[in-house]
């Protein structure tokens, strides 16, 4: 089994792991992103955890063409500057293109590309051409051999880290499953592992059009998941998501992330102090 990684290093700061990417899906209006923002710096604070601040200017992949997609590049990046000031949260968002690469890393401090685009290698190169850090969402269609690829073509474009997001793969219709199995297996390419336990329980295109999840399993995956060793976690969180403008289904209650920290650093306390068997 691969060794977990004992640190990160985000900007000038390197913090202990486990890693953590939390936010709400979308940018649904400037004062609902400063708000979700300052609820999660106050956490990262109290609890001295090196939590990444994540919410999307837009979201290009859409079940249905009536979907909300947020406020765009030139109306969301100066909100996520905003929230990068004001709560000093190091910042993610999604990035779709070489442009948007170009301009996102002038205010964020980790780019990420979006599952359904990971296989776009002009994009992975641009990104990693910025000098930021990268996080590579795992696209549902792709094994945990297939990642290894995707790493050396960042690595190749002098990427400065990678990181994989697990988030599941797709079984049959409107299911997701994860093979953790899929965790030592990606951290043996050197990129860390960040589980994704909010879109692992997404039903893609599954309520007349639109995703829908099962958001009461997210604990359940995401303690698999430290046990399993994975180096961070990423999170969707909203105030009340049945009311969410963009994937509440499977979104985790902002209000339960507390409850689910104190239980993922104590699973992920026991499984750093096993010590990995040579088999």
């Amino acid at each position: 089994m691969t060794q977990m990684r004992d640190n990160f290093r985000i900007g000038e700061q390197t913090r202990a792991a486990p890693l953590w990417i939390i936010g709400p899906d979308v940018i649904e209006d400037e004062g609902f992103a400063l708000e979700v923002a300052q609820v999660i710096g106050e956490v990262a604070k109290r609890r001295n955890l090196p939590i990444i601040f994540k919410a999307s200017y837009e979201k290009a992949n859409r079940s249905s063409s009536d979907s909300f997609r947020g406020p765009g590049l030139d109306a969301g990046l100066p909100i996520l500057a905003r929230i990068k000031e004001e709560t000093g949260l190091p910042i993610t968002t999604d990035i779709h293109d070489k442009e948007q690469a170009i301009r996102a890393a002038e205010v964020v401090d980790v780019l990420q590309i979006p599952a359904f685009l990971c296989r776009q290698n002009s994009l992975l190169e641009a990104s990693a051409e910025t000098g930021k850090i990268v996080n590579l969402k795992k696209g549902q269609f792709l094994s945990p051999w297939d990642v290894a690829s995707r790493v050396n073509v960042l690595k190749s474009a002098g990427a400065v880290d990678v990181w994989i997001t697990e988030r599941g793969s797709s079984f049959g219709y409107q299911r997701l499953v994860n093979d953790f199995r899929a965790i030592p297996i990606t951290q043996e390419t050197g990129a860390a592992l960040i589980f994704d336990a909010t879109h692992s329980v997404q039903t893609p295109g599954g309520i007349d059009g639109v995703s829908g999840g099962e958001r009461q399993f997210i604990p359940v995956l995401a303690r698999a998941a430290a046990a399993a060793g994975a180096d961070g976690f990423f999170f969707e969180v909203h105030p009340d998501p049945d009311k969410a403008l963009c994937d509440g289904p499977n979104a985790l209650p902002l209000d339960q992330l507390d409850a689910l920290l104190n239980q993922l650093e104590a699973v992920a306390r026991v499984a750093r102090e096993i010590p990995p068997l040579d088999l």
